[in-house]
């Protein structure tokens, strides 16, 4: 069964929450964040992005960035931007974006339920980028960014955050630059957090929807700890890591999809005759296609768009992984005759985020003479499915907007 409890946030003061609130820092690059942060010195990038505080020429993984990242954290309680709140609560946190909304609770989940496989991932993990956030959460003696997680809800604890929120105003309430509105109301009544928590440990599982290296990390932070302490009695903070929780049906995920730099050598029509051999291809005019239904892809190939459908018997129906989109993709088209046979590694392919929408797809194809996919997105039951099968999905699989926002929640380890 699941721990998820509440915690004393380290946040912003409500005049500050909307200066402070940030994007996560795997989503732009140091040049981006330093763009992004220009007349606003309290951005949580200046912890999440220490180096944009450094020389340009710094290299991000410098033990300095972290030190940075420290010393940033600590000036926003210092200079009274952010304070401790004094007894354990949750969080209750919304995001509207695009009239979709998505209500999630913030806590603190057990680093021995990712340990044991109650919080359950579907997704890799890389060492370099694992070691980095390790030296950053240990540096700073804080999980910066909440893991996103997800989990299969009775209706119970819904009801309560729902009854909450009508009966209290929220801490926060603002539209930050991308449009999205971003909510949080503080249950600070011990009863109900009581019951939360007690509804939670009743819940046989959490998915990793997004932040696997975070999550990883933090359970690597906490197990070094322990070792530090040997008198160490679970209950400790870095026993924890920041999370967010949402319900399953809450989430929405969207398409990734994929840009190849060149057709391997073969012409347009070479190409076009391959592909005929797994998939039924056909021209869908100058529009951009987007598929609505598994197994049926877009195609944006020399100015046309087609639409490939997959053809019997070229995927499995049992394996829950060969049976995605992705996958099929990958097996029946890039491999074989675009010749990408490691996508985590090889250069002639990049993945966009469905968030950008498909003429991106276009205009990254136009500039190397390549050929686009647009991808029918995962859904949460397959990626459920997955995790639960102890499978593995194949790399940029998921893309989950709204990004959950940096810098509103802090978990101190001490």
């Amino acid at each position: 069964m699941a721990v998820f409890k509440p915690f004393c946030a380290v946040r912003p003061k409500s005049e500050y929450a909307s200066k402070v609130a940030a994007l996560p820092y795997d989503v732009m690059s140091s040049e981006e964040a330093r763009e992004a942060v220009k007349g606003n010195p309290l951005s949580f990038l200046h912890v999440d992005k220490a180096e944009i505080d450094l020389p340009e020429n710094t290299y991000i993984y410098d033990e300095a960035v972290y030190f940075k990242a420290k010393e940033n954290l600590e000036k926003l309680t210092e200079n009274g931007i952010c304070v401790q709140d004094e007894a354990p609560c949750f969080y209750v946190y919304r995001q509207i974006m695009n009239g979709r909304s998505q209500t999630g609770l913030v806590g603190c989940a057990g680093i021995d339920d990712y340990i044991n496989g109650v919080i359950k991932k579907h997704e890799l993990t890389r060492a370099d980028k694992e070691e980095d956030r390790i030296r950053h959460v240990d540096t700073c003696n804080a999980n910066t960014g909440p893991i996103f997680l997800t989990y299969t809800s009775k209706g119970e604890s819904e009801r309560i955050i729902s009854d909450w929120q009508e009966a209290h105003s929220p801490v926060y309430d603002f539209t930050d630059d991308s449009g999205v509105r971003q909510t949080v109301w503080v249950i600070d009544d011990a009863d109900i957090n009581e019951k939360l928590k007690g509804i939670f440990r009743q819940t046989e599982a959490l998915y990793i929807a997004d932040g696997h290296h975070r999550c990883a990390s933090a359970a690597k932070v906490g197990i070094e700890r322990r070792k530090r302490n040997p008198g160490y009695t679970g209950e400790e903070e870095f026993n924890f890591f920041l999370a967010v929780a949402f319900p399953a049906q809450e989430l929405a995920i969207m398409d990734y999809n994929r840009v190849v730099h060149d057709l391997n050598g073969m012409t347009a029509e070479e190409y076009l005759k391959a592909a005929g051999e797994k998939f039924i291809v056909k021209s869908e005019g100058a529009s951009p296609y987007k598929p609505q239904e598994q197994h049926v892809f877009g195609m944006y190939l020399s100015g046309e768009w087609y639409s490939l459908r997959a053809r019997e018997g070229s995927f499995s129906t049992e394996n829950p992984v060969e049976s995605l989109d992705v996958s099929i993709l990958q097996k029946n088209l890039l491999d074989p005759v675009l010749g990408i046979k490691d996508p985590r590694t090889d250069k002639r392919i990049e993945f966009v985020g469905g968030i950008r929408g498909l003429e991106e797809l276009k205009v990254r194809a136009d500039k190397t003479e390549g050929v686009a996919f647009a991808v029918y997105p995962v859904t949460v039951k397959e990626l459920m499915d997955i995790a639960d099968a102890g499978m593995i999905m194949p790399p940029k699989s998921t893309w989950f907007e709204p990004k959950l926002l940096s810098g509103l929640f802090i978990h101190s380890l001490s």
